[in-house]
This record gives C-alpha cells, structure tokens and sequence, in this order.
C-alpha cells in the first residue's frame, strides 16, 4: 500500500472512526485479524483472448473497440442498439493503479496481501459483455472460453483467488453441459445473466420462473455448486448519456435488473422443488433488501386470490433468507439493519478489486467506517465465515483459535 500514491481525490478512502473495542479488527497486520474473504473481485482479462481462441465462425461477431477519423473510441456489441462512446480519464495515482490492477496472478496475490484479504471469487471483467447478445448460443460459447482461460489462470490458486464458472442460460443445453465440465474441472460456483434472453423484457422470452429451467436447476443442485448473479448482465446498463449518465447508469440501470431473478426464484415455487439451491446477488449492495422482502409479503398476502402457486414453505422472504445472499462493498444503511432484521447470514463483504468502485486497497478503512456497531460474531460471519460456508472456501488453521472466539465456526 505505501508504494500506491494516495492522489487528492481519494483521500476520503483512509478516514476510519477507528476499532475501539474491536476484539478483532480487518487490519492486515493485526494477529487477531478476521479471515476475509471478498465476494465480488474482477480478472483481467488479456484484450486478444476471445479474439484468439474464438471459433472462427463468431469471431465477426465479438465486441469490438475502434477508433473513428476523429481518434473518437466508440465500443460496439450485438446487444446495443447503438454504438457507446468511450470517454477516457486521465488516471492518476491509485486510480491509475487500480486500472492497472488484476492482470498479473502474482502480484494479485500481492494485492490480496498489501489489503489484507485471504481469498475471492473472480468474475469476469472486460468478459461482462459475453451476455451482450440476442443470440444465447453466441454467448454460450464465449462464457466457454472464459472458462477455460479463468480455469488455466486460477485453477492452481483456487483457495485463494476462486474463479467462478459462467454460462449463458439461454442455451439450455448448452449451459446444463457447461455446468457439468465447469464442476468436473473444480469449479466452485456459476454465475448466470440476470436474464436469460439479453434484451428489455419481453413477455415471450423464457425466464427463471418457469419449469423449462428445471432441467438446469437440478443439474445446478446435482454438482452443489452455489449460484450467482452479477449486475449488469441481462440488459444493456448504458442506457443514459449526458449529464449524470455515469451515476444514471450504474445506480439505476446496472442494479434493477436484479431484483427480476429474485422475484422470478422467490415466488415461483422453483425452490419447493429444488430446495438445495442457493443464489448470491453480486456487487448489488445489500441497503435495498429490508424494502424488497417487506414488499414481496405485502404482494403476496394482499394478491392472495391471483397468487399462483401457493408457497410450501413460508412467505417469499422466508425463501430469501434460507436460499439468498448478496455482497457490498460500502453500504452503511445495510449493514445497519442487518442484525435488527436477522439477515448475518445472507450478506458477503466484496471489496470488488480492483474496480474504482471498490474498496482496494483501503478495505480496513471502509470496513471500519460502517461496521462498528456490529457484534463481533456478526462482522466475522460478513466479512469471511459465510462465504466459506456458502463457497467451500477453507479456512486456514491460523484462523480458527481467532473465529472460535467469535463463538462461531466455518
């Protein structure tokens, strides 16, 4: 961390209220440190890797990035309806670092260290855009050479950097045989696209509500391997440009997306037959939860007479809180009401390297900044012990004396 120049507009990122009466604490150099382990992490993936090992018949068809008679760099997938203008900043100081970041295995394990994280999940990075097409079978096979790439990068490293599989749902087929390879190479989880069929909502494409997905579910829960669902995929989130766009299209049209799958799973009787399965939410921040699951009741006992089927086991909520989880990096008005609502075991810290919207490497700041008033036991099961009870992540020896105390265990 002391070799990254803390520029002006990152300063706010190392104020901390401090750990007074913190019997542990997120600081790397602590001997009572927490086992962290960040549930929203991002590759680097090298530019020419779809390019090179794309099947020849698509390689046409991938995203592309040029540049026009202006040295204008404009961005193009089949998803969009229009190409997207790239606006480059210019970078300094641990913002230029941060951009830097992933690419190399050893010095992410290095990163890992400088900010005291013992493990991650990677998901994919510029492979984000791999769901940007009408075409499921198109995105099948470039969620396949992801796979492949992420396997040979961070198969040997898996108790630390975990990389998690991807399919394109669309292709039913196809994703239940990608399911079974990823798990056969050692895959620990998979994520799917927010929606099946890429695109604004259409009545006639299939969705997770329906039984046609069943086939996947069951191959899914057969391997054990948790689920996840990363924002941004499903839909095209640059929907707005101008002023404001770059707030516009995160906060509001890279995080709705989202709550569709939810509702879709929680509602729809999926998980009275399948009931094995468990979905974390990611990088979606954890602050709006309390409001969703409140309204999901609300809608279903007061729709009472249109409500079909009837849930086996509870109200909408219950199904969230045995079958859900979901990650922030920052998100104080969450974790405030985590331990008033019962939800320590559905909510994963991420420190979401090395994206500027992260934590890195100033974790142990932010972490301090929001979770003071949380029991121990609670910041211990957020920050490391749910993920390794919903991921498979092994806690390693030098941590058990430290979480014992905490009165939990892995």
């Amino acid at each position: 961390m002391e070799a990254i120049e803390v520029n002006s507009a990152n300063e706010w990122r190392t104020m901390t209220p401090g750990v007074e009466g913190w019997s542990h604490t997120a600081r790397r150099s602590d001997p009572n440190k927490y086992f962290m382990v960040s549930c929203d992490d991002h590759a680097n993936e090298p530019p020419t890797l779809w390019v090179e090992r794309m099947d020849a018949k698509y390689r046409e068809r991938l995203p592309r990035v040029w540049v026009d008679e202006h040295g204008v760099q404009w961005r193009q997938s089949e998803g969009q309806q229009k190409p997207d203008r790239l606006v480059l900043a210019a970078l300094e100081g641990e913002d230029a670092a941060r951009a830097k970041a992933g690419a190399n295995v050893e010095q992410r394990l290095k990163d890992l260290d400088m900010d005291g994280i013992d493990a991650e999940l990677v998901f994919p990075n510029k492979g984000l855009a791999m769901w940007s097409t009408p075409d499921p079978v198109f995105a099948s096979a470039q969620c396949k050479v992801y796979n492949d790439w992420a396997w040979e990068t961070y198969g040997s490293h898996v108790d630390r950097c975990s990389p998690v599989a991807t399919i394109s749902t669309g292709d039913l087929e196809g994703s239940i045989v990608e399911v079974q390879r990823a798990a056969a190479m050692g895959f620990r989880s998979v994520n799917i696209p927010c929606k099946p069929i890429y695109g604004p909502h259409d009545v006639n494409h299939v969705n997770y509500n329906l039984p046609h997905f069943d086939p996947l579910w069951a191959a899914i829960e057969e391997t054990g391997m948790p689920v996840t669902i990363h924002i941004s995929t499903g839909k095209d989130p640059r929907t707005s440009r101008g002023p404001g766009g770059a707030l516009v299209n995160y906060f509001a049209h890279a995080f709705s997306p989202v709550f569709e799958p939810i509702a879709n799973l929680c509602a729809s009787g999926v998980l009275d037959r399948f009931p094995r399965l468990h979905f974390s939410l990611i990088e979606t921040g954890v602050g709006w939860i309390p409001w969703m699951l409140d309204t999901m009741d609300e809608v279903y006992k007061k729709h009472h007479f249109w409500v079909k089927p009837k849930l086996k086991h509870g109200l909408p909520s219950d199904y969230f809180r045995r079958h859900f989880s979901a990650t922030f990096s920052e998100d104080p008005s969450g974790v405030a009401l985590c331990e008033t609502l019962g939800l320590e075991g559905n909510f994963l810290w991420a420190s979401d390297y090395p994206h500027h919207e992260g934590t890195w490497p100033h974790s142990s700041e932010a972490i301090e900044r929001q979770m003071g008033t949380l029991r121990d036991g609670t910041r211990a099961q957020i920050l490391g012990l749910n993920a390794a009870r919903i991921f498979h992540f092994p806690v390693p020896p030098r941590y058990q004396a430290t979480q014992a105390q905490t009165g939990l265990t892995q």
